[in-house]
Formats: structure tokens, C-alpha cells, sequence
């Protein structure tokens, strides 16, 4: 888990938010407001601003640009609390196809997030045989 985890707020715009993707690995930040977690923004919301149907007109770019955080993110998210254990957070990933999770304790406070990366790593040790002659 990484604990020092970098948020956004709702009223920054997408193109803050698409520059600080264009400046980061990261695939999501998790959107604060008044030190809770009230959602997720990810690259994908971020290019779903973009997906017009041909029943709507589409707005110029600089217009969309303009839209925040609060417009596109995900209210709705998965996250995981200190004590949920790495079987159920691989689980969560794998079914949501999630690249990272955030993890919550009481009255939505940020503790960190853990990423696919993190779990990988915490599954090595699992593939290392015993080296004493053990089972």
C-alpha cells in the first residue's frame, strides 16, 4: 500500500487533471472534499468526457477542458478498509478490472491506496520455496 497518496479536488478542471495524468503514472486520484473521500477520478472518466452520441451536439474543446472533476469522476467506488485482507483485494481487482484501490477507514478518510503493483509484490514472497527443506 502506498500511504502518501496523491488527491484531486472536484472543482479542478480537466485540463489540470489531464495535465497532472501527463505528469504522473497514475491511473486514478481519488477526489477529496473537506478530508473524505467522495470519489475516484481515472483516466478513463477523463477520455468519457470526450464520447458524444450523435444525439447531442459537441461542445468545443476548450468548453470540455473547462468542466471539473465534479462533472466526470466516479461517485460510486470500491475501496477497502485497513484490515481487508490481500485474497479479497486481488479479488476486487480482478472481477472490477481495478488498477488500484483505495484503502478507508472511518467516515471515508483516505489511509492510502493499493495498486496492482503493490499486490504483486505482496504475492512474491508466496512463489519463493523454502529453502530450510520444508513443505
Amino acid at each position: 500500500m502506498t500511504s502518501d497518496v496523491k488527491t484531486v479536488n472536484r472543482g479542478m478542471t480537466i485540463d489540470e487533471l489531464s495535465q497532472l495524468f501527463s505528469v504522473s503514472d497514475f491511473n486514478s486520484y481519488p477526489v477529496e472534499e473537506d478530508g473524505r473521500v467522495i470519489g475516484i477520478v481515472s483516466k478513463f472518466d477523463l477520455l468519457a468526457n470526450f464520447v458524444f452520441t450523435p444525439m447531442h451536439m459537441v461542445p468545443r474543446y476548450h468548453d470540455l477542458m473547462r468542466r471539473t472533476v465534479g462533472d466526470v469522476m466516479t461517485p460510486d467506488y470500491i475501496y477497502v478498509g485497513t484490515d481487508t485482507k490481500l485474497t479479497r483485494v486481488l479479488q476486487l481487482m480482478v472481477d472490477h478490472r481495478l488498477r488500484s484501490i483505495p484503502v478507508i477507514k472511518a467516515v471515508q478518510r483516505l489511509v492510502g491506496i493499493i495498486s496492482r503493483q503493490d499486490v504483486i509484490r505482496a504475492l512474491q514472497p508466496a512463489g519463493v520455496e523454502p529453502t530450510d527443506g520444508s513443505p
